[in-house]
């Protein structure tokens, strides 16, 4: 069972987490070495792959569903989209997940320079 959770919803603890893990990185808090970050990069890259060819046809979604003219059907069909772009929607949580991946990719990339700036730093010290 869904509860709506409001401001404190998973996407949106996830969001304001993916800044947090990209300000990490940028301060250089953590470093990821080359094979483990092109996995990462690659996943993340299949994942942005995947919804960006789904958007399209997901897009359908944000349309009032023609469910004809009854009391019932006049009452569902604005609830339908809803469910879909609401700030809570489908949709928008699908748009803010592709987000936060492009701020994984941003951040797994700029650890993969801390590991290099570390390992060269490391490497002059013992030449």
């Amino acid at each position: 069972m869904y509860i709506d959770e409001g401001a404190g919803a998973p996407l949106d603890a996830i969001g304001k987490s993916m800044d947090a893990f990209t300000q990490s990185a940028a301060a250089g808090q953590f470093a990821v070495n080359q094979s483990g970050g092109d996995a990462l990069l690659a996943a993340i890259a299949k994942m942005t792959d995947w919804i960006d060819s789904k958007m399209g046809a997901l897009g359908i979604l944000d349309q009032e569903p023609q469910l004809g003219s009854s009391n019932a059907a006049e009452v569902i069909k604005p609830y339908s989209r809803n469910v879909a772009s609401d700030e809570q929607g489908f949709l928008t949580q699908l748009r803010a997940f592709r987000e936060s991946l492009t701020k994984a990719d941003e951040a797994i990339r700029t650890a993969m320079n801390n590991y290099r700036a570390t390992d060269e730093a490391n490497a002059s010290k013992l030449a």
